[in-house]
């Protein structure tokens, strides 16, 4: 066999494979960086059903949410409509007047005692001592993590 039928010399040949080699792989590296940059957590998305019960209590059920929050992150408004969208009681899910307290005006039940706000976990108010059981009141949850509404929902009226 004649070496003059060789088509390309083989430092040629290594220097084409290693050429492409680092071609396809900053290709790579640039179409995955672009989709590393941008990583950001949709605003969470929560429904509730309200009780009121006829001792002046309202139940506040988290019947979805479609994922697990921090509390310390999330806050809590009772607002009255009627004077002009005054909030009359506000805090964190996490204060300790709250957070898994029996006896208070305002309660919050952590149903899987995970020091999480999900799914099922439920607040209990007073609203017969707190004042928000004409009908006028509504109740909010803030995500402060993303500044975002969650859940604004009417108390309804209660009998005493």
């Amino acid at each position: 066999m004649d070496r003059g039928d060789d088509a390309v010399s083989p430092v040629i040949a290594t220097v084409l494979l290693l050429a492409i080699t680092v071609l396809l792989s900053s290709m790579v590296f640039v179409m995955m960086s672009s989709t590393l940059d941008s990583v950001e957590k949709a605003d969470p998305k929560a429904s509730v059903s309200v009780r009121a019960l006829s001792n002046g209590y309202h139940v506040i059920t988290i019947t979805s949410l479609d994922q697990s929050l921090d509390p310390s992150k999330v806050k809590w408004s009772i607002v009255n409509h009627s004077e002009g969208n005054l909030i009359e009681h506000s805090g964190f899910v996490d204060d300790s007047d709250v957070y898994g307290t029996v006896g208070q005006n305002i309660s919050f039940h952590d149903r899987d005692a995970g020091w999480s706000l999900t799914k099922g976990d439920y607040f209990v108010i007073d609203c017969s001592s707190l004042g928000c059981n004409s009908g006028d009141h509504y109740f909010q949850l803030v995500d402060t993590g993303s500044s975002s509404l969650m859940v604004k929902v009417n108390m309804p009226a209660t009998e005493n």
